[in-house]
């Protein structure tokens, strides 16, 4: 029964991914097809108020589409929910095991890199046939570089990468959380929960005071005239204390407690309240201190409660597992879908508008499915160039012993592997890939990384 109700927790967070990643491609949609009609702007409640209202008009004149357009507005506050779960998964991750930091740092930056590298790589000649044929926006040769050989050109703001999609300034905050989780889940460690979130929520709180007043910038949603932009608010101190609450309620929920076990109706009534109180403050200039924290808890809470029924009650956790786990491809991919569907095919045509939204979505779905199967092939690729470059290149002296099965060796400094099975990659060398494994798992090494048992042992002595 444990089991069974992890798998559906797993679910609910799935679908809250998945949920997220559609959201924002309806957001940048009604952005794009409205001229940017409606931005928080730090004048009041009443004043955005009234703007909204103005805005979703153009979104037609029955009542039906205007009420199912005025919660996409603020889609972009689903980035948010991202950073949030971002925290609690990457806890999960852990399997309650110490964390090797070398491996972790391995294993999260190829699973950010490589989905980005597939759909960058095979974006780029596409986003220059369909320019050259249509006469349309093509990123220049610089910033084509910068996004294919990302993140050599690194820039903790993505400013390289907005010419080529304005929503992958998102990749170098999560590879930002990557890097100092070690960190932080040291001090969660050393400090306890609580003082870590409390610290970080102070860090975060006087980082944003500073970024509004001092700074003089404003928060990736608005748009307003403000002479640092929004640069100040994509770096990760902007946003730490959501990526630590995160981690905190993940360190619970492995505990048995925490929010995670509250009641639905608990849950949703405490996220619909603490949403209401950051959904006014983003309308004024001294909220934007803390209003992305309090809308991240409110959509976390509430959604949790909707998915969980999803999962629960309609049986649908097989399905959000699968959606969610293609939910960062969909991410990466659905700008590059929006904005050739509306600038080249739908202009300023509203019903065609509609009819071309479900499309989108699903659309954008397919490539991203395109995009996960295609990115082992990708990974297979790169080993296989490394493999034979490094063949090519490496004197055969440097090489020095022929591998053979059933041979004892050492990797990685450590005894007890044995090898399984040897290929031969380059016929006018003998470099050889080998598997090899230690009764618990097994993997294909290149020969330079392992050592003659024999010869390790009198090298020791």
């Amino acid at each position: 029964m444990a089991s069974s109700k992890k798998l559906q927790r797993l679910a609910w967070l799935e679908g809250i991914r998945i949920f997220a990643a559609v959201l924002l491609l309806l957001y940048h949609a009604q952005l794009l097809f409205t001229k940017y009609a409606f931005t928080p702007q730090p004048t009041g409640l009443a004043a955005n108020l009234q703007q909204i209202f103005l805005a979703t008009r153009q979104m037609g004149d029955s009542w039906l589409t205007q009420v199912l357009s005025l919660p996409v507005w603020f889609g972009y506050q689903f980035v948010d929910v991202f950073v949030l779960v971002s925290g609690f998964s990457l806890v999960l991750s852990l399997k309650g095991q110490p964390i090797e930091v070398g491996s972790f740092l391995k294993r999260r930056i190829l699973r950010i890199l490589l989905p980005f590298w597939t759909v960058a790589w095979l974006a780029y000649p596409v986003l220059w046939t369909v320019g050259e044929l249509t006469n349309s926006y093509i990123p220049d040769a610089w910033h084509t570089f910068a996004g294919m050989s990302f993140p050599i050109l690194f820039d903790y703001g993505g400013e390289l990468l907005l010419p080529t999609n304005g929503p992958w300034w998102f990749v170098p905050l999560i590879m930002s959380f990557a890097l100092i989780f070690p960190v932080l889940w040291y001090l969660m460690n050393r400090w306890g929960s609580r003082n870590l979130l409390l610290t970080t929520t102070v860090i975060t709180l006087v980082y944003r005071a500073l970024a509004v007043y001092v700074f003089k910038g404003h928060p990736t949603y608005a748009i307003v005239s403000a002479s640092a932009g929004w640069q100040p608010f994509v770096h990760f101190i902007a946003k730490l204390s959501t990526f630590v609450l995160g981690m905190v309620v993940a360190r619970q929920y492995s505990q048995g407690k925490g929010a995670i076990f509250w009641k639905s109706s608990r849950a949703f009534s405490i996220g619909i309240a603490v949403y209401a109180i950051g959904f006014v403050a983003q309308f004024y200039r001294f909220g934007w201190i803390f209003d992305d924290f309090l809308l991240a808890i409110g959509l976390t809470l509430c959604c949790m409660v909707v998915f969980r029924f999803f999962s629960d009650r309609l049986k649908l956790g097989a399905i959000m597992i699968w959606l969610g786990i293609h939910s960062y491809s969909y991410f990466l991919i659905h700008n590059f879908v929006v904005d050739r569907t509306l600038n080249l095919y739908v202009h300023q045509q509203l019903p065609l508008y509609y009819q071309v939204l479900p499309w989108m979505v699903l659309g954008t779905l397919a490539l991203s499915v395109i995009a996960d199967h295609v990115t082992p092939w990708v990974v297979k690729g790169a080993v296989w160039l490394w493999h034979y470059t490094d063949a090519r290149l490496t004197p055969i002296a440097k090489i020095g012993w022929t591998p053979r099965v059933g041979e004892s060796v050492q990797y990685k400094g450590k005894s007890g592997w044995t090898i399984q099975k040897v290929e031969r990659v380059v016929h006018d060398k003998a470099f050889y890939l080998c598997r090899i494994s230690d009764g618990r798992k097994t993997v294909w090494v290149n020969q330079n990384d392992l050592k003659q048992a024999a010869a390790a042992q009198q090298a020791n002595v």
